[in-house]
């Protein structure tokens, strides 16, 4: 359990990295019933001038807030989380290889705790997401109640 008493402003509070494949995206279109062909193929995300198959936005929003869910300890005490998507998450093909096997693109995310509110007990936790070192989202802010 995290003692809110010990919070700083600033305060690193976890960092992850996300590796997402192909295998992944098709999964992910699976369980989210979002089939759109720019998540899965290849030939489509070109012709509507994407460099290639993008990863689903929610997948990448999902996978970042993971690092305060586990900072926490309990996904229930995140009780707002926001972000603007900047930048597409492309992934490439792992050229000629079984696509589950790929480690993927890798996604960065790291947590800082941004705001403190003592009356509420709560803390805003900044996230900074990004792949080989560009944003991929922006404002990226959790609330989570202690």
């Amino acid at each position: 359990m995290i003692d809110f008493d010990t919070l700083e402003k600033g305060q690193v509070i976890g960092s992850k990295t996300i590796s997402v494949n192909r295998g992944d995206l098709v999964r992910y279109a699976g369980a989210s019933g979002d089939f759109n062909p720019i998540h899965w193929n290849e030939r489509f995300a070109k012709e509507v001038e994407l460099d290639s198959v993008i990863a689903h936005g929610m997948f990448t929003m999902g996978s970042a807030v993971d690092v305060v869910s586990e900072w926490v300890g309990n996904p229930a005490a995140v009780i707002d989380y926001q972000t603007r998507f900047t930048k597409p998450v492309v992934v490439q093909d792992p050229a000629g290889t079984n696509p589950t096997d790929q480690p993927g693109t890798e996604i960065l995310v790291e947590g800082k705790v941004g705001a403190l509110d003592a009356e509420a007990r709560t803390a805003r936790i900044d996230l900074t997401v990004s792949v080989n070192g560009t944003k991929v989202l922006m404002k990226s802010q959790a609330v989570v109640q202690l």
